[in-house]
């Protein structure tokens, strides 16, 4: 399996088809070439970790071998961003990892991962400039819910009811430079919550691949409950990272990088307009790669511990 000092050196690439533009091999290079033939970028295929394709384009039976050989995944979006297929590497046949998914009892895992989000939502309000009272008083509750979790196993409907409250203080404070109405998933009843639906996408896509390298099965969690065709495990595992989405939103409001003139209202849902997808793919990108070698550490780890059966003590938290 693939090393932390190998994946640091590896690439995501984020292609977005445009104008003919199609991906192409040439000695184990992957060559992005626009509609007259020229090359727009190149990069050695030993160096790929996956690309993130957005929009439609041609795959050639020979990109998909070498997708295979040299261990990287080609994830297809639709313009919305809606990943509908993954090619090309994942480990397959990691029977005893299966045998531990399902026959361990890991609700205190769950649990450390619920601790370590609230943690690092505490750690994201703590990076606003000119803090008010009421950002300090949340910071409080914060880490006073974050407390009830800590050595003390409790069930499933207590700690997603702390998650739940906890994410309520911390979703009023961290927007409290623009106006709206609360975090609701998937909804995209205003432009936060859409800019929210994006990043997190993202963000979900890069923890599955990584799990895809061991062999997980991605839809038997340790908190999320089993549901059909619902990837539980990358539901679980993504928790600690969302603030990185969620400081990166805020600071780009500040900067006017996220605006809501740059989406559309269609169906009573706030879209982005097409047009400024590429922009916003590469804020978010940018800010996940930040902690790239950070992330594979941790579900490192986490494949470890849980190999090993260790106890939720020895867990690795992730700290943004």
């Amino acid at each position: 399996m693939i090393s932390a000092s190998d994946f640091s050196k590896k690439q995501i690439i984020v292609f977005y088809p445009a104008h003919g533009d199609k991906m192409a091999f040439s000695n184990d290079n992957i060559i992005i070439r626009d509609g007259e033939g020229t090359a727009k970028f190149q990069s050695t295929c030993y160096r790929l970790f996956a690309i993130f394709v957005i929009g439609d384009t041609s795959i050639t039976t020979g990109l998909i071998k070498r997708s295979k050989k040299f261990g990287f995944s080609i994830c297809l979006f639709s313009n919305s961003l809606k990943l509908y297929e993954v090619i090309g590497s994942r480990t397959e046949g990691n029977t005893l990892l299966h045998m531990h998914q399902y026959q361990m009892s890991d609700i205190d895992i769950g649990q450390r991962i619920i601790e370590n989000k609230i943690s690092n939502q505490k750690s994201a309000l703590n990076k606003i400039r000119n803090k008010t009272e009421d950002n300090k008083k949340a910071i409080r509750s914060l880490d006073n819910y974050r407390k009830r979790l800590v050595d003390v196993k409790m069930p499933l409907l207590s700690i997603l009811g702390i998650e739940g409250s906890a994410s309520k203080i911390y979703f009023q404070e961290i927007f409290d430079n623009a106006e709206w109405n609360g975090r609701k998933p998937r909804i995209k009843v205003d432009y936060i919550n859409s800019t929210l639906d994006i990043g997190y996408t993202l963000l979900f896509n890069v923890i599955d691949a990584l799990l895809n390298i061991y062999g997980f099965d991605t839809y038997y969690g340790v908190l999320h409950r089993c549901f059909y065709m619902r990837k539980s495990l990358v539901c679980d595992l993504i928790e600690p990272f969302r603030p990185i989405i969620d400081i990166t939103v805020r600071k780009g409001i500040n900067l006017r990088q996220i605006q809501s003139d740059d989406f559309v209202k269609y169906d009573n849902k706030m879209q982005l307009k097409w047009e400024n997808s590429a922009r916003y793919t590469e804020l978010f990108m940018k800010a996940i790669l930040e902690y790239k070698d950070d992330i594979f550490i941790y579900v490192q780890n986490y494949y470890r511990n849980f190999m090993k059966g260790q106890s939720v003590e020895e867990y690795k938290d992730f700290l943004v």
